[in-house]
């Protein structure tokens, strides 16, 4: 053969390898999801701990709970999935790469609900995690990197699963019990987990390459302002605090005004005082009184005791704790003017504040740009899986709206078209981040 016959085959082959890579390239960029396979796997995930007046109770290791995990599984596994269960119990799906040295990228959100909740606040992104695995199988592409679909345990109960993969889920926060009535440690092991080796769940910082979560955005900023695209540059922190008010239970018809030691008054004033103490200061942090407790409870007995729960919420962990600082004292003030007492016990696995990555925010505004939707960058005032995960990887969120804000109610709803947007987001940056 020639050299200049041999320069040409070369050339040939050089150009055809660049219109293929270019074929591959257009054929990435132009993937969308299935909207309406997203929307009946909802349909089908709501079904479960629906009743027959079409309340949904599906709390975390309830049989509800179960039922939904054992159907996901078997559609992660129709996908092609290898799937496990690891020893906190949360659902790992993974889908082989052509580089196994590579780590995975990972994605995915949680199927537990709150008592009466919605059908959309964790299924979205686990359903949208699974549309994304089946567009790939059926458009053939492998990606460089391993991909892991994660399933989270008993998010809603304090981000229970990932604070396990995160590492730091004490024997105190196993010992905690859940809204299913069961400790934490009998919730993981009715799900398949084991509490007793639940170190072994524990991931180390560079195991994922980066995690994405889809979630509804669980406020009404995007559906108000028309906006189709969330891009979350940080997770508030969340810290529970069990306050008890003590006084002394007496008679309510004999006992003067004057000489009461009324623990719920005592409460009322405590609750305003809250109130008080976290608008005072700028910026968008919360705090919430949102369960009480009164004893003896009776019509003719003036209130001994009431137990409350106390949260607040901020991206800055240092502004918690002077709210709290605050507010401990204002209660001090309310004790000695009531004659009672007030106590404060903090509860174990609080969330951390979690600033997202950067780079990986880019890469979502980025595929948002590149498909033609328009995003806001904004915080998120409820707690995620990721918030535990930034702790050992990098993280994103993409927020799509809730239509008027409406979340952890049977009136949630996000349209068909906007959890297609949050996946096609999703798959965007995921292809991206893995090319890089």
């Amino acid at each position: 053969m020639s050299k200049q016959r041999e320069n040409y085959i070369n050339k040939g082959i050089i150009l055809l390898l660049v219109v293929f890579n270019l074929q591959a390239a257009f054929c990435q960029s132009t993937l969308k999801v299935e909207e309406q396979r997203i929307e009946n796997r909802i349909i089908e995930l709501s079904k479960f701990g629906k009743d027959s007046s079409g309340k949904s109770y599906r709390i975390a290791y309830t049989k509800a709970d179960i039922e939904a995990r054992t159907w996901f599984i078997g559609q992660m596994k129709k996908a092609g999935l290898e799937v496990h269960i690891d020893y906190a119990g949360n659902i790992m799906g993974k889908r082989n790469g052509k580089n196994p040295a590579l780590k995975p990228i990972a994605f995915g959100s949680h199927l537990d609900m709150v008592p009466d909740g919605g059908n959309y606040d964790g299924d979205v992104g686990s359903v949208g995690g699974l549309e994304i695995i089946e567009t790939l199988n059926e458009n053939k592409i492998e990606t460089e990197h391993p991909l892991e679909l994660i399933i989270f345990s008993n998010e809603e109960g304090g981000t229970i699963g990932s604070m396990a993969m995160a590492g730091h889920l004490t024997a105190d926060g196993l010992k905690q019990k859940s809204q299913s009535g069961l400790t934490m440690a009998e919730g993981i092991r009715a799900i398949g987990g084991n509490p007793d080796s639940i170190q072994y769940a524990a991931l180390k910082e560079g195991d994922l390459q980066s995690f994405l979560e889809l979630h509804i955005e669980q406020g009404g900023i995007l559906d108000k302002e028309k906006i189709q695209i969330g891009v979350v540059e940080g997770i508030v922190g969340i810290v529970h605090w069990e306050v008890t008010v003590e006084g002394f239970a007496n008679h309510a018809g004999t006992t003067p005004m004057n000489m009461r030691q009324d623990a719920l008054l005592a409460a009322a004033k405590f609750i305003v005082a809250v109130n008080e103490v976290v608008t005072s200061v700028e910026g968008r942090q919360v705090g919430t009184v949102g369960k009480i407790a009164t004893m003896p409870g009776a019509y003719n007995v003036i209130p001994g005791k009431v137990v409350m729960g106390l949260e607040l919420r901020d991206l800055n962990a240092d502004k918690i704790q002077q709210l709290f600082q605050a507010i401990e004292k204002r209660a001090a003030g309310i004790a000695a003017a009531s004659g009672t007492k007030i106590s404060f016990v903090h509860q174990p696995n609080e969330s951390k504040p979690a600033l997202t990555d950067k780079k990986l925010q880019e890469q979502v505004i980025a595929s948002a740009k590149k498909l033609g939707f328009s995003y806001k960058i904004m915080q998120s005032g409820a707690g995620h899986d990721a918030q535990e995960i930034s702790l050992i990887a990098p993280v994103v969120m993409i927020f799509v709206p809730s239509v008027n804000g409406i979340s952890h109610s049977p009136k949630e709803f996000t349209k068909p078209a906007d959890m297609a947007n949050g996946a096609n987001v999703l798959l965007q940056a995921l292809l991206s981040i893995d090319k890089k």
